[in-house]
This record gives structure tokens, C-alpha cells and sequence, in this order.
């Protein structure tokens, strides 16, 4: 039941699961591995070594598994991972990992990429992450899963932002962003929790009300803001602050956005 379109360019190393579907003009290269029932559209560019999960569609002039943008490449071969049932929208890119940021890119499942977004080398991004229009995701960056990044936003190289967090639109992001926040500004200010979000994925009303209380903590305790998470932590037994507080006291190369 494969279909290839007999303008597209398929090197024949390429590895193809069954229902595979492939567009005009599109170009799939020699290391590539496409899962089953995966589509490539018109004009789609697949290369480098690059896996592609299950389901996932690549839309027309989108280019996935290019060389990193990265001076100090230097052709060493690196790969990009990504999972099941993804939508990579029309002139989206992703790039390959390099040796010196673990050699890997990888991109979790059900994830949603629209026109224009990009994702540097060695990003790490999760599940259901949506990157709005031409959001831009730097090398090294660490995104959690249900991320949602807004459109014309950029997120700055090594950069972690935690699970559920939303970015706002047109908004430049140069610190890690807590588990649940939620940013806005062209500066990218930490302006309070995702609460639709949570509500959204049904957390119970008890986990948000400590959740909320966590962040005031966070905000207006005594002591730096390293003394007030570690004393959370100690403190909270709710499973979302916690989550918050391990995020803050795990490794990171950057400074954290703090509440108001």
C-alpha cells in the first residue's frame, strides 16, 4: 500500500515502513527511516540521519534533518529522533544534534509544529509540545511535555522550560521557565501559573490550590529564591510542587525566571 509519487526523490538506502506515503518533488535521503503511515507532502526535504515515528505528516517546503546551525559542525554524524503522530508544518525545520551537545535532537510524540518553527541541534522537546508560527527553539534547549510555545517567540540556547508551561506570543525566553508558568512580554517575564492549562489536562482542584500557594512562596518567602524552593520542598507533599521544586534544584546552565 506504499505510494510514492514518481517525482520524488527516494535514495534507495532509505528505510520505509508500510503505508508510507510520499509527495511530488519531495526528497527523502539515504539515512532516513520513516515509520508506517507516515506522509510526506510536496516538496517536504528529509536528510541526515533522521528517524520519523508513526503517523506523523510532514507538510510541503518543510526541511527536517538538516545540518545543525552551528559553526563548529564539522560533518560528524549526528542523528534526530522523532516520535509517533506529529504534524511539521509547512516550512518548519529541525535539525540534527551535534557531537558536542550529545549528538542527538529528539522530538517526543503528538507534537504539533506550525509554519515557520524551528528546533535547534540537541533540543530535547516532549510530548504534545505545540510550537506556534515561527517560534524559534535554540540549540540545547529542553522542552517538557504540554509546552506550548507562542507564535514569533524564541527560546534562548540551553534554556529548560518545565511541563505544562505556556509562552506567550512574541516573546523572548534567555531563562529556564518553572514547570506550570507562565511567560508573556517581550522579554519573557514569569507572570503566574498556566491555570486553563491545568484545569485543561484535569489536575485536581487540591493539586492547583497547592500549586498556587507553592508560587507565592516561591514569590514573597524569606530567604533567596534557592532557600525558599528548597524549604517547599521539604515542606510540600503535593505532587505538582514537588515537581516544581525538583525542576528548580536540578542542573540548568541558565538562571531561572522568578515570580514577581
Amino acid at each position: 500500500m506504499m505510494s510514492v509519487h514518481p517525482s520524488a526523490i527516494v535514495d534507495p538506502s532509505a528505510t520505509l515502513g508500510r503505508d508510507v506515503v510520499i509527495g511530488p518533488f519531495a526528497v527523502i535521503g539515504p539515512d532516513v527511516t520513516l515509520g508506517d503511515r507516515v506522509e510526506i507532502k510536496s516538496h517536504a526535504v528529509i536528510t541526515g540521519h533522521t528517524q520519523i515515528g508513526e503517523e506523523t505528516i510532514v507538510f510541503p517546503f518543510a526541511v527536517v534533518g538538516e545540518v545543525p546551525q552551528d559553526l563548529k559542525y564539522r560533518g560528524e554524524k549526528t542523528r534526530l529522533v522523532i516520535g509517533k503522530r506529529n504534524r511539521i508544518r509547512e516550512g518548519a525545520t529541525l535539525n540534527l544534534g551535534t557531537e558536542g551537545g550529545g549528538g542527538v535532537t529528539t522530538v517526543g510524540d503528538d507534537c504539533l509544529f506550525m509554519t515557520g518553527s524551528h528546533v535547534g541541534h540537541d533540543a530535547q522537546v516532549g510530548n504534545r509540545v505545540i510550537l506556534a508560527n515561527q517560534a524559534a527553539v535554540a540549540g540545547h534547549c529542553v522542552l517538557g511535555d504540554d509546552v506550548i510555545v507562542g507564535g514569533l517567540s524564541g527560546i534562548h540556547q540551553w534554556v529548560r522550560i518545565g511541563r505544562g508551561a505556556i509562552i506567550g506570543a512574541v516573546t523572548m525566553v534567555t531563562n529556564d521557565v518553572l514547570p506550570h508558568g507562565l511567560v508573556q512580554g517581550p522579554r519573557g517575564e514569569l507572570d503566574g501559573l498556566n491555570l486553563v492549562g491545568l484545569k485543561r489536562r484535569g489536575v485536581q482542584r487540591s493539586e492547583i490550590t497547592a500549586l498556587r500557594a507553592g508560587y507565592q512562596m516561591l514569590a514573597q518567602g524569606d530567604g533567596t529564591f534557592l532557600d525558599r524552593a528548597r524549604r517547599l520542598h521539604d515542606e510540600s507533599d503535593s505532587e505538582h510542587v514537588r515537581e516544581m521544586t525538583d525542576f528548580i534544584l536540578g542542573a540548568t546552565d541558565r538562571s531561572f525566571l522568578t515570580p514577581k
